[in-house]
């Protein structure tokens, strides 16, 4: 079995127990819910490709309430309650969006707005190791998308998120 020890714990644990730890690296119920029932996992690679095939399968409402966990960029709390966990990730993930000068930081904000527009929803990017310009750059492309298109970037984007975070919960 696992040599990882979170991992090994948290296969033992109750259904309900395991579904609300693992439920920070995502945030939708249904994924972390799905996840837990398929337990054990024997490493983190069994464990990302069961969240892959997971997250792939959930219908859009799942998708939904997994971006409405975030902050928007450059915030620190979601509109929707979050666990310390996720807000603590999403702000390591987002730091280096508040480096860049105070223009691109304007530009961003207002490119969020006219996103949320758009779109009716958070922007969703996996912004580990990205700039502020890398991000706005980012941002003024995918506001170019169809709603569609642009559904199916910010659930790639989500679940590049969820394995960041998976690879964080297990090496604490």
């Amino acid at each position: 079995m696992s040599a990882n020890p979170t991992l090994t714990r948290w296969n033992a644990l109750h259904a309900e127990t395991a579904t609300a730890e693992i439920l920070p690296c995502c945030g939708s119920r249904n994924w972390a819910n799905s996840l837990a029932t398929e337990r054990p996992f024997d490493d983190l690679s069994a464990l990302l490709r069961a969240s892959d095939r997971i997250w792939r399968e959930l219908p859009e409402a799942d998708w939904l309430e997994a971006f409405r966990s975030h902050p928007r960029i450059g915030e620190s709390r979601s509109h929707t309650p979050a666990s310390a966990q996720s807000q603590k990730w999403s702000a390591q993930e987002q730091s280096r969006s508040a480096d860049g000068s105070e223009t691109v930081k304007q530009a961003l904000a207002a490119g969020i707005q006219e996103y949320e527009r758009k779109f009716g929803r958070i922007f969703i990017i996996c912004a580990t190791g990205k700039s502020a310009a890398e991000i706005l750059q980012n941002l003024q492309r995918r506001l170019q998308n169809d709603q569609a298109t642009e559904l199916q970037e910010a659930a790639e984007q989500q679940r590049e998120i969820i394995h960041i975070r998976l690879e964080k919960w297990l090496t604490p």
